[in-house]
């Protein structure tokens, strides 16, 4: 039997990326994929590759994650908050708009995500949600305000919802990728590709694969006696 047999799984910003890869693996291991984007089109499309469902969602509005879990063909037991954007900017620089952007999509995206998804898993004692964070949320990065803002403050949700639901049945964590090779870091210049690579112990970038893999240790019962935990995929990058 596959570690997600019978699940249904929930993941936001699924149409591409590190989104795609983790609904990948979790439809290989059994499980039943429904994607959110707020690229609706791409998620259908995605999801007709994975035999699942693609919903246009925008996670800011708690209408839509409503609309998004509703469109499971089960009850919701695994939920990824993936969906994410970036606005970079420095201080000076930075508008009021690409600050509340960035932390409305992540931040808030990823609260109603957890709030909407444990009302249905608690009811049923059990479920996981896996949210993700990045280790910018950590350290912080120049011209990332917004984004290393929202990051850590996932963190801090993640902690405090799994206090909230462990006796629920309902466990919360969430994963911190570093430099993972996506089309949107590999479009970066290559000076700052090159800067990053250079702070990575391993000596190379991550690959979607390598996020979705933890991702499904953690939406499986492998992790069935952890919960608020926040596990660093970084290939040893500010360790």
């Amino acid at each position: 039997m596959s570690l997600l047999t019978d699940r249904t799984a929930v993941v936001t910003g699924g149409a591409q990326g590190i989104g795609y890869a983790i609904a990948e693996l979790f439809a290989a291991e059994g499980a039943r994929v429904v994607l959110g984007d707020l690229d609706g089109d791409a998620a259908a499309r995605s999801a007709e590759k994975l035999g699942g469902v693609g919903v246009r969602c925008d996670v800011t509005k708690a209408s839509d994650v409503d609309a998004l879990l509703a469109a499971a063909p089960a009850p919701v037991d695994i939920l990824v908050n993936n969906a994410g954007i970036t606005r970079d900017a420095t201080l000076r620089k930075m508008t009021e708009d690409q600050f509340d952007q960035v932390i409305n999509v992540h931040l808030k995206g990823s609260w109603n995500g957890v709030r909407k998804a444990a009302a249905i898993m608690r009811e049923r004692g059990r479920g996981s949600i896996v949210n993700i964070s990045s280790l910018s949320g950590k350290v912080g990065m120049v011209g990332q305000t917004n984004y290393s803002a929202a990051k850590a403050g996932i963190v801090g949700l993640t902690k405090a919802a799994a206090k909230e639901l462990a006796h629920h049945g309902v466990r919360v964590n969430a994963i911190q990728p570093g430099l993972i090779r996506t089309a949107m870091t590999e479009a970066m210049p290559a000076k700052v590709w090159d800067q990053k690579m250079a702070e990575i112990p391993m000596g190379r970038a991550g690959e979607v694969g390598e996020v979705a893999s933890v991702a499904l240790f953690l939406a499986s019962d492998l992790s069935s006696y952890m919960t608020g935990t926040v596990l660093e995929v970084t290939g040893g990058r500010f360790m």
